[in-house]
């Protein structure tokens, strides 16, 4: 069997995936089942890889489901008991005393107060978050939704609490066989990752620069009244002042703290500097800027659901109340990875398998209250007190959370077993590579060194598809890194690339357009939303990739992985 055709083959599952969920519009639940199970198949029938083997690897991927689910239940359970509780209404009527001007209201919702909601709860939610709250104080619904799209870019990769590189990066990798590799040099895991994670902020805090004046430049010319990209200029020095604020706590985060606390961090710190700087109007244009009247706006701008989140909760919150739930999982999350003795304990709780089925390489772990699932639970049983919360709501809190996730649940339950066997198919009886090397090398062979480039394309074709920046990193970081090996360049920064990529390709995701339009009663119209979205989604890949491509070829930019082959 030819190269190409064995790439072909490889290829197969993630080409599936696209025909079936774009091409024919299936939903993932009914798509993701089939997909698995080719995926399956090819590796038994073509790879010989044993059916063993390809239990072990589906029990490995369920394995880590487990943590995606624990991580994503605490971070929408926040969420919703916050509403519940009356927290969220307080932060938005917040918002709407601090500056009359959409141009400063979009940049603290949207770019800001969205990128903290991603920082800790990630999933879509920032959208559907973010979208009911700009509707509340006076944005058209299709803004709404799409300014709520466009902030699906910075802050994602380290969303829900690092999620996206913590199951993604590391669940998509061959890590068991990248540490062997890297112990033999005197190294470990953490040298590798946080590389990754350090060049993904730094690339990422690049490109996130401009996509506040985006936003505004955005709603000037599509929903004010002159129709004008410059009106959106006008407000330029304070864009770059909350783009600012925001990346370099962001970028610092990213290099010195790991995962889990970009996003959070960046975002609570510039909300908190921005803020203050548009009560004082420092750096805010003179003349305000506001939408035509309603009455002038077109029916398509309009949604079918009216926010009334102030009548969410049993009792008025303070804005300092509302906001300390948020404050104190950042503290947790800080000291729980900086700290060790309180680390260590949190880590004694660990529930771990090596060797699934006898298969050498393949193994799991899950450590319920280091993983930020058990935090973010912990802050809401918390809340539920702090709040004086009746306990019937917390209820709601919980059912509502539980329902979304049994709908992310089963699609995952199919998804990342599928992407685990295509990572362990390297042990079979062929003697082949395992698929994501196999199509690497084609790759490689065919498109040479300009590839890079094209890396971060790849990635948000990956998340456009599955609808999840994780998911992307599931099943594309094992491809990127053997992609690099083979052209001779940094693995690291490739896998960085696919982060930063998958993390744009959530502004075109179907499955988060599909969400956030159903909070404001626009669903059926998405397309508007996507035609829009696709601009800011083009700006940012194609810079993430001339990044990539400086970083490896001008710069030259290496990493404890380069030149150490794996099978």
């Amino acid at each position: 069997m030819s190269l190409g055709l064995q790439a072909l083959l490889a290829f197969t599952p993630i080409g599936l995936s696209g025909f079936l969920l774009v091409g024919l519009g299936w939903p993932a639940k009914r798509a993701m089942p089939i997909v698995y199970v080719v995926t399956a198949v090819i590796a038994i029938a073509f790879w010989g890889v044993s059916f063993n083997r390809v239990a072990a690897a589906t029990l490995e991927g369920l394995i880590i489901t487990v943590q995606v689910l624990w991580i994503i239940f605490g971070a929408l359970l926040l969420l919703n008991t916050l509403k519940h509780s009356g927290g969220i209404a307080s932060i938005r009527s917040g918002f709407a005393r601090i500056s009359p001007d959409r141009r400063v209201q979009v940049i603290l919702i949207a770019w800001l107060f969205g990128s903290f909601i991603e920082g800790a709860s990630g999933f879509g939610t920032p959208a559907a978050v973010a979208a009911p709250l700009l509707i509340a104080v006076g944005f058209p619904a299709l803004a709404a939704v799409m300014f709520g799209m466009m902030i699906q870019s910075t802050p994602v990769s380290f969303g829900a609490v690092g999620t996206p590189l913590i199951v993604g990066v590391q669940g998509g990798l061959q890590r068991d066989a990248m540490t062997t590799a890297l112990q033999a040099q005197g190294l470990g895991w953490a040298d590798f990752f946080d590389v990754v994670v350090s060049q993904v902020a730094i690339g990422h805090a690049i490109c996130g620069t401009f996509i506040p004046l985006l936003l505004v430049m955005f709603m000037t010319r599509f929903f004010g009244r002159n129709k004008s990209w410059t009106e959106g200029l006008a407000i330029l020095p304070f864009a770059l002042f909350g783009a600012f604020a925001f990346t370099i706590p962001y970028a610092l985060a990213g290099v010195f703290l790991g995962p889990e606390f970009p996003s959070l961090l960046g975002a609570l710190i510039g909300l908190g500097v921005v803020s203050v700087a548009a009560r004082v109007g420092f750096l805010v244009p003179k003349k305000s800027w506001d939408f035509a009247d309603p009455k002038e706006w077109p029916s398509e701008w309009m949604g079918t659901i009216e926010m009334k989140l102030d009548q969410i909760g049993s009792r008025t919150i303070s804005p300092w109340l509302a906001w300390l739930p948020y404050l104190l999982l950042a503290g947790i999350l800080v000291l729980s990875r900086t700290v060790q003795p309180f680390k260590d304990m949190l880590l004694s709780v660990n529930f771990s398998t090596r060797n699934i089925l006898g298969e050498a390489g393949i193994s799991g772990s899950f450590q319920p209250l280091y993983l930020p699932g058990g935090i973010l639970v912990f802050v809401c049983l918390f809340t539920l007190f702090l709040h004086r919360m009746r306990v019937q709501d917390f209820g709601k809190a919980i059912n509502e959370s539980s329902g979304t996730l049994l709908g992310a649940g089963f699609v995952l339950v199919f998804t990342v077993p599928m992407v685990r066997i295509m990572i362990q198919s390297g042990v079979n009886a062929n003697d082949l590579a395992s698929m994501p090397i196999l199509m690497a090398r084609w790759v490689a062979a065919s498109v040479g060194s300009v590839y890079p480039f094209f890396a971060p394309t790849v990635g948000a074709l990956g998340a456009f598809l599955a609808g999840s920046n994780t998911v992307s990193n599931l099943m594309l970081s094992q491809y990127q890194f053997s992609v690099a090996t083979a052209l001779g360049v940094s693995g690291a920064t490739m896998v960085a690339a696919q982060s930063i990529g998958a993390a744009a390709g959530n502004m075109i995701a179907i499955h988060n357009v599909v969400a956030a339009s159903a909070t404001v009663g626009m669903m059926g119209r998405e397309g508007l939303t996507l035609r829009r979205t696709a601009l800011p989604t083009l700006y940012y890949v194609v810079l993430a990739g001339i990044l990539t491509m400086v970083a490896m070829y001008v710069v030259g930019v290496t990493d404890p992985m380069m030149g150490v082959p794996l099978r």
